[in-house]
Order: structure tokens, then C-alpha cells, then sequence
């Protein structure tokens, strides 16, 4: 199952892809949001005839596909690819950190340079979203929280990040700083068979499996589930492979203008043009 959410004539419409169709779901799913999560999430749809909602047979893109998650946790260097490339050890423990709920943007929204910013950067990323209430869980049962899973670009701007003191969170929170979507993915055979790929005006730059994660699904979720409370409609980025600007030699970071797209085997492909916040 595809899910997703329309703008649709200055509304936000959640809409389940089927086939080629997108069917507007906000009769019985009302939006997917906490409370769609916390009420069932994707399996109270499994009960539904979804040939039968509306057709949806027009829309102005993709919203963000999932609304008000409670926060946003990450998990950094967790490619062995992407730590050598950045010449730090491989982590004995999953690194955690944050981006901001307000940096969520559609799958092909714009990326704004915020002003001043010198070095924009690209992260292809598998996301996914939490469907049940996960607090100390072990690794046994740890996927029967997930609900499905989403590219995300981890758009980081390197300067904030390193060098402005404090969390990366700097880095990572800017507006449109996190594009999901364009689905929420909800029957991935094994999430840890899948093919990232990222391209920058053409060219590519980033191609990596999650076969080579350092920290598998189950490990990230028992241990973030450790020190804090996963509240449904909560999600989960993973980490990238190599082929960031900020580890190629000489450096290269994105200018207005600049194409990035973004692709994960089934779930989907984003495209965002670089464009100056003034």
C-alpha cells in the first residue's frame, strides 16, 4: 500500500496510490497523522475497499506524506561506506540526533539556501514511520512498530553543522531541510535490501545498498527506544551511503539552481531544485 498526501486547490488531501489511481482517503483515514497511527494506521485500511473512494484525478503535488510527526530522530553514519569516506571510526553505538519537525517538506518542494549558508548539502536516506508506541523494546519485536517506509534527503548544511558550536541540529533544521515522500511505503519484502540513489543536475553521486548498514533496523529501533518514548506518527532516518559533497575531494555543495534527485528501490523518486530564501 502507497500512501500519500495531495495539494489539492489549497487543501491537503490523503490519498492511497493504487495502481496508477490515487484515491482520496479522508473519509476513513482522516489525515496521516498521529492519531491515524495511533487509531490503526495502514492496517485499519486493510478492511477498506479502496477501489471504491473518490479518484482523485487531478492534483498541484505532493504534501509532505506524513503531518506532525512529534519529532524527528536520526541516526548518522550508519554506512560503513559513508564513516570511511569520512574518515571516523566505525560507531561502537548508534549515533542519535535531531531535525525539527518544521523542516518536513514535500518530495519535490524546492530546497531553500538559507541566506549566508556556504555549504548545502545532499543525504539520501530510508526513513521510516512508527506505528505503535515504542518505549524499551527489544530487537525481537522491534519492526512490529514500524509502520511503513519513505525516502528522505537529510539536507544538511555543513557549516551550521560543524562549525557553528552545539548539536548538528543546526544544520539539519532549516525549512525544507527534510523532503519525504513522495509515499509512505507500507509492504517492503526486507528493508535491508534496498538500492539509494542520489544525481546532482545529471550526475550521479551517491549509489549505496542497505545492505550495508553498520546498525540493522531492529538494533536502531531498541536502541533509540532506550532512552526515549517512539510516539506513533513518529519517524526514523537511517543514514546515508558515501557520495556526500561534503566527503568528495575537492568539496562540492549545491548552488540555486541546482537539480537533486533522490530514489529507493519501490518507494519512490523526489526532485528538488535549489532555490535562494530570500
Amino acid at each position: 500500500m502507497k500512501l500519500c498526501r495531495l495539494r489539492r486547490d489549497g487543501a491537503i488531501v490523503p490519498a492511497v496510490r493504487q495502481s496508477e489511481t490515487y484515491h482520496d482517503a479522508s473519509s476513513v483515514a482522516g489525515d496521516f497523522d498521529p492519531d491515524f497511527f495511533t487509531a490503526g494506521g495502514p492496517a485499519a485500511l486493510q478492511s477498506v475497499d479502496i477501489g471504491a473512494l473518490p479518484v482523485i484525478d487531478a492534483h498541484d503535488g505532493y504534501a509532505p506524506c506524513i503531518a506532525r510527526p512529534s519529532k524527528i530522530v536520526c541516526v548518522g553514519l550508519n554506512y560503513h561506506d559513508h564513516a570511511k569516506e569520512s574518515g571516523m571510526d566505525i560507531p561502537k553505538e548508534p549515533v542519535i540526533f535531531f531535525k525539527s519537525p518544521s523542516s518536513l517538506s514535500g518530495a519535490n518542494d524546492p530546497i531553500l539556501l538559507p541566506p549566508g549558508a556556504e555549504m548545502l548539502d545532499w543525504e539520501v536516506e530510508l526513513a521510516f514511520v512508527i506505528g505503535a508506541r515504542a518505549k524499551r523494546v527489544s530487537r525481537e519485536g522491534a519492526l512490529g512498530h514500524v509502520a511503513g517506509f519513505m525516502v528522505l534527503n537529510d539536507v544538511s548544511e555543513r557549516h551550521y553543522q560543524m562549525m557553528r558550536g552545539g548539536q548538528w541540529a543546526k544544520g539539519k533544521s532549516y525549512d525544507s531541510f527534510t523532503p519525504i515522500g513522495p509515499y509512505l511505503v507500507t509492504d517492503v519484502a526486507d528493508p535491508h535490501a534496498l538500492n539509494l540513489m542520489l544525481s546532482v543536475n545529471g550526475q550521479q553521486m551517491q549509489n549505496g545498498s542497505t545492505a550495508d548498514f553498520i546498525f540493522d533496523l531492529p538494533t536502531v529501533i531498541e536502541h533509540i527506544s532506550t532512552f526515549m518514548t517512539l510516539e506513533p506518527g513518529d519517524i526514523i532516518t537511517t543514514g546515508t551511503p558515501a557520495g556526500v559533497g561534503f566527503g568528495m575531494d575537492p568539496k562540492r555543495f549545491l548552488q540555486p539552481g541546482d537539480k537533486v534527485r533522490t530514489e529507493i528501490t519501490g518507494l519512490g523518486v523526489q526532485e528538488q531544485v535549489v532555490v535562494e530564501d530570500r
